[in-house]
Formats: structure tokens, C-alpha cells, sequence
């Protein structure tokens, strides 16, 4: 590890950091929600390889309304926008619930944005990118913008607009 990286550490160790990510969110005008309820066999956050964590996909739903619809049919750019924001803030909110506090993401490492699509709606990375900036707005350049992959599918969970996972590397 080179210098600066033991001196984050350290800083991070006794309590020295920057601005919390819901601060950062809460100025910008988001809300982190509760994490989400699972809705099936499967586990919210995985972590494995010590200092890894995947982030199961996640649906934009809040207060048990959920952003439906396909990209290019009856969901519009802004919906599906707004979607991949709400599965980004349900990320953070299931990475909080497991680990107590976001600042204990050192990396968003891979994205995965799945959006509902008609097979003529070739917008997949603007959608993606309405979640990438989200994270780069809370944790910076550095930490928060990860290498990214965006399809379109035909179907998501529910009808679900959009579904996101994430994979993190954690301090």
C-alpha cells in the first residue's frame, strides 16, 4: 500500500474524514431510504474475498411504490432516470444497514444497470449514467464511479423499470 493509502486509513481509523455521504446526499436533495425489504431467497449484500461486497440488484421502489414500465414504450427518459437514482439510494441504504456507515467504502468497483427496454430504446448507458453520477456526487470522482455495464433486457422483477447491482471494495 502506497503512503496516502496508509494515511487514509489511518484518518479513516480515528475518525478524521470528509463530509459524511448522507450529508453530501442530504445537501444535493436525497434521502437515503430504509433498505429495502428482501423479496425472496437471496442475500441483500454478500461480502466475500474480505474486503469485497456485492450488492444483490435492486428495483427502484420506495414507501412500497416502485417505478414500473419499459424505456421506449410507456416509462419515459425521466422515469427511468429517477428509477436508476431510487435503485442507487436503495444500494446505499442496504450498504448502510449492513455496515453501519458509508464511509467504510473505499470503491464502487462494477456496476451492472439492467433497463427494461423496447427493443428500438438504445439509451441504456443515459439511464446508467443517472446512477453513476449519483455515486460520484456522494463519494467523489475517485471513490464513487465505477466501471459500468448497461443492457437492456425485456423484463425486469415486477415490471420494474430498472435494476441495479454493485459491487464495492470496502476499508
Amino acid at each position: 500500500m502506497d503512503g496516502r493509502g496508509q494515511i487514509e486509513n489511518k484518518l479513516y481509523d480515528i475518525g478524521h474524514s470528509n463530509p459524511s455521504v448522507e450529508t453530501k446526499l442530504r445537501e444535493l436533495g436525497y434521502i437515503l431510504p430504509n433498505a429495502p425489504k428482501k423479496a425472496g431467497v437471496y442475500m441483500p449484500v454478500k461480502v466475500f474475498a474480505e474486503k469485497m461486497a456485492y450488492v444483490s440488484g435492486c428495483l427502484p421502489i420506495t414507501d412500497d411504490k416502485l417505478i414500473t414500465g419499459k424505456l421506449g414504450a410507456d416509462c419515459s427518459m425521466e422515469d427511468g432516470c429517477k428509477a436508476a437514482e431510487l435503485c442507487t439510494l436503495n444500494i446505499l441504504a442496504i450498504l448502510k444497514e449492513k455496515f453501519g456507515d458509508l464511509a467504510k467504502i473505499k470503491s464502487c468497483t462494477k456496476m451492472t444497470v439492467l433497463v427494461a427496454s423496447t427493443a428500438d430504446f438504445y439509451q441504456q448507458s443515459q439511464i446508467a449514467n443517472s446512477a453513476t453520477e449519483l455515486l460520484v456526487k456522494a463519494f467523489g470522482e475517485e471513490i464513487g464511479c465505477p466501471s459500468r455495464a448497461a443492457f437492456g433486457v425485456a423484463s425486469l422483477p415486477l415490471n420494474a423499470a430498472v435494476e441495479i447491482e454493485l459491487l464495492v471494495e470496502l476499508v
